[in-house]
């Protein structure tokens, strides 16, 4: 067994933290299908190769570009829906096809032992910086793993709400997280799948991820994987962003960008941010998701152009009104 949870000090059941979460993830404690399984596949050299037989079938399913993007479980269109907008038997995919795999129903994925009504350590990976709340809910007393998983199956409210986290370490790696404390449900025993949903509070994007859980008196032990190695060390890809000026005129002017794939895995999406000069805004911007906060710009893929295989490329446009123009040709670049 791999100890992820410990019991701590209790709390209440909705916390309102100080500071903005950052998130950009999924769930560590208890890990989530994706997460687990990812651990699961690694290897030495950085391939995956999987030996959990539910993360094989994943594989199988989906390929392998969901283990190397194991934090992009997400709908950019979400807005924090939840019933009546991920169909059943896709609550794992979050209705995001390219993780299709881990909605299998079956009883052998990587597991992770907990106590009913314990207070234990949640654990939420942040590969980026967005703010917003999480929404932790848990199935209901019967629940069989080996059947679809639906929202009848999900219990109506979630046992636990949290509202915008700290941030902790540094986004982009495995370390980085959002931790928070809370106290399980009562009453659980056996099998059950804890569901969480994480809604950004500056865009519509919103995450989903399946924790398979059994209630047994453990204390986070995980079963169901190989022991791993240091998962620290890998980085799921890496991109560049190169932009020039497509256009301009006396007050403005247009760019492109191109984002490109620099490494030798695929992925499933990409973040492009920078700071505008003095006295500019962003008029118009196609081909991607930008958020905005002061002169800083950060762009997501869109649903259409993130998925970018090695040395292949994606591109978005932008328009700005002010005086100046920008002699910027690379921009930062980040995998997620």
């Amino acid at each position: 067994m791999i100890s992820l949870l410990a019991t701590v000090p209790a709390l209440a059941l909705v916390m309102s933290t100080g500071g903005a979460a950052e998130a950009h993830g999924t769930p560590m404690k208890p890990g989530s299908r994706t997460f687990l399984c990812w651990q699961d596949g690694l290897t030495d050299t950085g391939e995956i190769k999987p030996v959990n037989p539910a993360c094989k079938n994943a594989q199988a399913v989906s390929g392998t570009t969901p283990f190397y993007n194991w934090f992009s479980v997400l709908r950019s269109d979400g807005a924090g829906r939840t019933r009546g907008f991920v169909p059943d038997g896709q609550l794992c995919s979050g209705g995001n096809t390219n993780f299709t795999g881990f909605n299998a129903p079956r009883n052998d994925w990587p597991l992770t032992h907990l106590t009913a009504g314990a207070t234990v350590d949640f654990s939420y990976n942040a590969w980026a910086a967005h703010p917003g709340w999480f929404y932790i809910y848990v199935t209901k007393d019967g629940f069989d793993p080996t059947r679809n998983l639906t929202w009848n199956d999900i219990e109506d409210r979630p046992f636990l709400s949290v509202d915008h986290p700290p941030l902790n370490g540094s986004p982009g790696t495995v370390e980085a997280d959002y931790a928070w404390t809370g106290q399980l449900p009562a009453g659980k025993s056996g099998r059950h799948i804890i569901y969480m949903v994480w809604q950004r509070s500056d865009s519509a994007e919103t995450f989903y991820s399946c924790s398979d859980v059994v209630f047994d008196g453990g204390n986070g032990e995980v079963t169901g994987i190989h022991e791993p190695g240091d998962p620290a060390d890998p980085v799921p890809g890496t991109c560049t962003a190169t932009r020039r000026t497509t256009g301009n005129w006396s007050g403005g002017y247009q760019s492109e960008v191109t984002v490109t794939n620099s490494g030798d895995v695929p992925m499933l999406g990409w973040m492009v941010d920078w700071t505008l000069p003095a006295g500019q805004t962003v008029n118009s911007l196609w081909s991607g998701n930008a958020t905005y906060t002061g002169q800083n710009v950060m762009v997501h893929n869109a649903d259409w152009n993130g998925s970018l295989g090695p040395g292949q490329s994606a591109t978005f446009g932008y328009v700005v009104s002010g005086a100046g123009g920008d002699t910027a040709t690379t921009l930062p670049c980040r995998v997620g």
